[in-house]
């Protein structure tokens, strides 16, 4: 009989073996345990129909209904497992840890593999990541107006052996009305949630952790609340890069991007920008002049960049000049700075 294990032993347990999901590819698609397969017992519609004989004539005739749908499927479901499965082991999880993944795991005892699910299902996954922003972790926000190249700075300072978090590749999104440029489809926020749990879950937080200065809303993804308080009460490095640099950087990433792209992210900021200041932006980004389209459009996303940093405790804003937009020199600037910084000083581990 496959055991059935808490949420804590089913995850820590299951991390050398595979997670097997055998929700529909509907509710897969909506959150889903990271790293974790989806083989499906029912298809959208056989669910659907299941749920409704069940709701509208009884338990017994919805079991049958299922298994007519299930039995041919059998050998299939076998070949799947096989095909993914280092060992001989398996970790199963469905909605409520009810029938589906019972009836899976069943399945594969009777072929010699050792099966686990998960008690309560992934109701209680959910439930096991919105708690888990609870965590007190130490971060250290490297800020700085839009175009310095943060993210670059973030890799950098993963490339030396630390801590990060990177909330954009996480939600497929920059931030900006132009964020969605170059990017894969968001995911839905509950598997942004699951996905940053997962990337939390192992952050070492006797140690610092470096995370990019974001807003709430990342594109349409919101961060969880107690997640984002962290960050806005967190020790920030805003980076004081000149204008001009700047748009360098900003030209170079995006100048090559279909103009209609750049075009239609313009269009979507014409409420705060006001039609004569989009008129301009369009203007210079249909002759092809991006430093100018930049520098109009850097002039609203600083005035909001300040406007932010202000709502921030003024004793945890450290500004830190430099004259370059080198990743690599400005990921260094901040790590000889840090030991001026009040606690996180000795939270900041040496990297040979």
């Amino acid at each position: 009989m496959p055991q059935k294990l808490n949420i804590e032993a089913f995850l820590e347990n299951s991390a050398k073996s595979i997670i097997v999901d055998v929700r529909t590819p509907k509710e897969f698609a909506s959150g889903h345990i990271p790293q974790a397969f989806n083989i499906p017992l029912f298809s959208n519609e056989e669910r659907a129909e299941v749920g409704t004989i069940y709701k509208q004539n009884s338990k017994e005739a919805a079991i049958i209904k299922g298994l007519a749908f299930v039995g041919p499927k059998m050998a299939d479901f076998v070949n799947e497992i096989n095909k993914i499965a280092k060992n001989k082991e398996v970790y199963f999880y469905c909605w409520r840890g009810g029938m589906r993944s019972n009836s899976f795991a069943w399945l594969l005892e009777t072929v010699g593999y050792k099966t686990y699910t998960l008690d309560k299902g992934y109701k209680a996954f959910r439930n096991h990541v919105l708690n888990s922003f609870e965590k007190k972790l130490n971060l250290l926000v490297i800020g700085g107006m839009t175009g310095s190249a943060k993210t670059y700075i973030l890799y950098e300072l993963d490339t030396k052996g630390h801590q990060i978090i990177d909330l954009e590749k996480m939600a497929s999104h920059k931030g900006s009305s132009f964020g969605s440029i170059g990017e894969h489809e968001q995911p839905t926020n509950e598997q942004f949630e699951n996905d940053l749990f997962h990337h939390i879950d192992e952050i070492d937080s006797d140690q610092l952790c470096f995370i990019e200065d974001e807003s709430r809303m990342i594109g349409r993804i919101n961060q969880p609340n107690a997640f984002y308080d962290q960050i806005r009460t967190a020790n920030v490095i805003k980076l004081e890069i000149s204008k001009e640099l700047r748009i360098g950087h900003l030209v170079k990433e995006y100048s090559n991007t279909d103009l209609s792209n750049l075009l239609e992210a313009s269009d979507r900021l014409k409420k705060r920008l006001g039609g004569l200041k989009l008129i301009e932006i369009r203007n210079f980004l249909l002759e092809n002049d991006f430093e100018s389209a930049a520098s109009v459009l850097l002039d609203y996303y600083d005035k909001a960049y300040v406007y932010g940093l202000k709502q921030r405790p003024a004793d945890r804003v450290f500004n830190l000049k430099t004259e370059s937009i080198n990743p690599a020199k400005n990921a260094q600037l901040i790590l000889d700075y840090i030991p001026q910084i009040p606690d996180s000083n000795k939270l900041i581990k040496t990297i040979n």
